[in-house]
């Protein structure tokens, strides 16, 4: 009993019957498993009927492998979708509804109270994203992937969502309204998804126009703007399900592809982003209590001697 009340603080608890115990709970989980069990569907039978077409009836293991990527990048831009609008309005809407007042008397600490709402919204889009198991069962019917590669991929989604989690936290403490949070985390999730990809493809085409003018590869074997894609959830991806994308990734034509790349893209994007996400969270605690703040300022002014300025009143 002792542990479970360590565990599941009155927070998470409440988090928990509000948002698992709705009808529109189990029909946000119904509907997704639907969207992405059309995907999976609408793929067999498109390739299926193309393959009598073309006088080929049977679905190889090399359809199946394709099969898992298209789900694999359909689930990814679904959290991409769902995620920031589950954890976006965790504080504000608290704020909107004048009841963030009443949380923040109780004995729940700041970092306590962050990490729950965090914590309750994610545990939704886990559950969510784990209820699409049975359809990537259909792929081990035609074999092509591993249960490793299905683990490191879930893996990956739950990180995924950790990123996008907590930044909606952070903008969702900074910004009083909920709509502005949702818009800017939003905002950060294109960044992220989109833009860093387009900006590595005209980055690309620069050091591509570069060589073809001069006559001469790059010198070494890569080029550095492969780091631009590591940043990129799809190019992380795709590096796990072939090693060998991080190569080509980051080789400009007339390097090696005998010699390593230098980071695995997935690699790098663990790395770099779980900068941001402790980042984000601290930057979440420390303005939960803007008061709190307020009040530490004032009394460093009040003891500071005279004509001096006070140490880390800036924080």
């Amino acid at each position: 009993m002792n542990w479970s009340r360590r565990l599941i603080n009155p927070v998470i608890d409440k988090e928990f019957r509000l948002r698992m115990r709705s009808t529109r709970s189990m029909l946000s989980v119904l509907l997704y498993i639907l969207a992405l069990g059309a995907v999976a569907m609408g793929f067999i039978y498109l390739f299926l009927y193309l393959g009598q077409r073309g006088g080929q009836q049977r679905f190889d293991p090399q359809m199946s492998q394709m099969m898992f990527y298209v789900l694999s990048f359909a689930q990814l831009v679904l959290i991409a979708f769902m995620a920031p609008a589950l954890t976006a309005g965790v504080i504000s809407s608290e704020r909107e509804k004048q009841t963030l007042s009443m949380l923040l008397t109780t004995q729940q600490s700041s970092s306590t109270i962050v990490l729950s709402k965090l914590v309750s919204s994610l545990s939704f889009m886990t559950l969510i994203v784990l209820s699409t198991l049975p359809i990537y069962s259909i792929v081990f019917l035609y074999g092509g992937i591993s249960p490793k590669q299905l683990v490191s991929v879930f893996g990956f989604y739950l990180f995924v969502m950790l990123l996008l989690g907590a930044l909606g936290v952070m903008f969702s403490t900074l910004f009083k309204r909920t709509i502005v949070a949702i818009i800017v985390t939003y905002g950060a999730g294109l960044i992220i998804f989109l833009v860093t990809g387009l900006l590595y493809l005209f980055l690309l085409g620069i050091e591509q126009r570069n060589m073809y003018q001069t006559g001469q590869p790059p010198a070494g074997s890569y080029s550095w703007v492969g780091y631009v894609l590591g940043l990129n959830p799809a190019g992380a991806l795709m590096s796990l399900f072939d090693p060998s994308f991080s190569k080509q990734a980051f080789l400009v034509q007339g390097g090696n592809l005998n010699s390593k790349a230098p980071i695995e893209l997935w690699l790098e994007f663990f790395i770099v982003y779980a900068v941001v996400i402790v980042g984000a969270l601290w930057i979440a605690i420390r303005n939960i209590r803007p008061v709190a703040r307020r009040k530490r300022k004032d009394k460093a002014v009040l003891e500071a001697p005279q004509g001096e300025e006070p140490t880390g009143s800036g924080a």
